[in-house]
């Protein structure tokens, strides 16, 4: 036993120990025996909690492994009381290295409180047609990271938003609603009868086999203009063929408004002159 002591006060200047003792090694393997039992415990707990909870099923893992560290970095925070350490000194050089850290790494923190954010409120998921502050961004959600959210836009390009950004912007989520309206806005003549603008209209938005028949496509005068009448069209349809019906309209008012003689005007000024 005495040559053991000797050994542990050989070892302990390397430590950094003022002295290790067979019974400082006891007390050291109590707790290490009763901390491993305590995290299993505290991570069961954990688990069940997460489980009962389906708004926090996509942040789990995170959770997780954040309670899992700190469980363990209290662990090791007792160890080093148990054998004599100064802990009060360890743990203020982590509070000042922690805080230089945050300041450092201000907007990526800023961005994964965000991301976590979404993931626990949920406004979209993969594969909604999202528009992010107020028309700024809009696409398909395409991936919900930590740090970014990826959208698809219509033109195939993936736009990277960080979450910082999301979490504090107005968020429309169309695909949530199972529907999405479109608002075409024509110009006609004053000389072409309202109801045969109507007509027209409506004729190329029965034609499209992606419109909904309820509630039935409309067509309201929303303007008088200084040379023309502005008609709007307003139709349903699903949001993946949302821009399939806006284009097939543009198009096809085009053709029908010159099969039924209304002519689409343009700013122009008549000139009257008046014989002396």
């Amino acid at each position: 036993m005495e040559d053991f002591q000797e050994l542990l006060n050989l070892i302990a200047p390397a430590l950094g120990l003022k002295e290790l003792t067979v019974g400082s090694l006891m007390r050291v393997c109590w707790v290490v025996l009763v901390g491993v039992v305590a995290i299993r415990l505290l991570t069961r707990l954990v688990d069940r909690l997460l489980d009962g909870s389906k708004s926090l099923a996509d942040v789990r893992v995170y959770i997780r492994s954040s309670v899992h560290v700190f469980l363990w970095f209290l662990l090791a925070l007792m160890l080093a009381g148990t054998l004599g350490i100064e802990v009060t000194s360890i743990i203020a050089m982590l509070s000042v290295a922690g805080l230089a850290v945050s300041l450092a790494l201000q907007n990526t923190l800023s961005n994964l409180a965000g991301g976590l954010m979404i993931l626990v409120t949920k406004p979209f998921a993969l594969g909604d047609y999202v528009e992010i502050d107020g028309g700024g961004t809009s696409g398909v959600v395409a991936e919900i990271g930590l740090a970014y959210t990826k959208l698809t836009t219509y033109d195939g390009k993936r736009v990277s938003i960080p979450n910082s950004q999301v979490s504090a912007a107005k968020i429309t989520n169309y695909t949530n609603e199972g529907g999405r309206r479109v608002d075409v806005v024509f110009s006609a003549s004053y000389d072409a009868p309202t109801q045969r603008v109507k007509d027209a209209i409506l004729e190329v938005a029965d034609s499209l086999p992606a419109v909904r028949r309820e509630p039935a496509p409309v067509v309201w005068i929303t303007k008088y203009g200084a040379s023309s009448i502005d008609y709007v069209v307003r139709v349903w349809t699903s949001t993946e063929a949302y821009w399939d019906v806006y284009n097939a309209l543009m198009e096809g008012v085009r053709e029908s408004f010159a099969r039924h003689g209304v002519e689409m005007t343009y700013n122009h000024l008549n000139v009257h002159i008046a014989e002396r």
